[in-house]
């Protein structure tokens, strides 16, 4: 029997593959979720080089009460992602969600940036 972690690098390995093969040289936009924050870059594999990132760590510095690990904060690291996407001049991209679910959090933040002015 494998363990969930080995369940979890096959998935992510196998999106990663699949992105490659359809990404056609765009950037990929890649989330990581642990269990209190949700993270997002903007990630060039051709030069191998971080464009931009975000995280609810952000969103969240100046209210103290406001939870970091829901569906409205992961929104908003969203619609962070694709302002600082477009400011770089990034218009196109391809959503890595790792080995997650697309459900949630991860769904989101994938809406939020899409009404940002992301395509993908």
């Amino acid at each position: 029997m494998r363990t969930q972690a080995k369940l979890f690098s096959r998935r992510q390995h196998r999106v990663r593959y699949r992105i490659g093969q359809v990404s056609h040289g765009r950037p990929r936009l890649s989330v990581y979720r642990s269990g209190r924050h949700i993270y997002a870059q903007l990630i060039d594999d051709g030069s191998q080089k971080t464009i931009a990132s975000a995280s609810s760590m952000e969103t969240a510095k100046g209210e103290s009460k406001s939870k970091t690990w829901n569906v409205a904060s992961a929104a908003e690291v969203g619609k962070l992602i694709a302002q600082r996407a477009i400011e770089k001049g990034v218009k196109q991209v391809a959503f890595d969600r790792g080995g997650y679910l697309y459900h949630g959090r991860v769904k989101a933040l994938a809406d939020a940036a899409r009404k940002g002015g992301l395509e993908f």
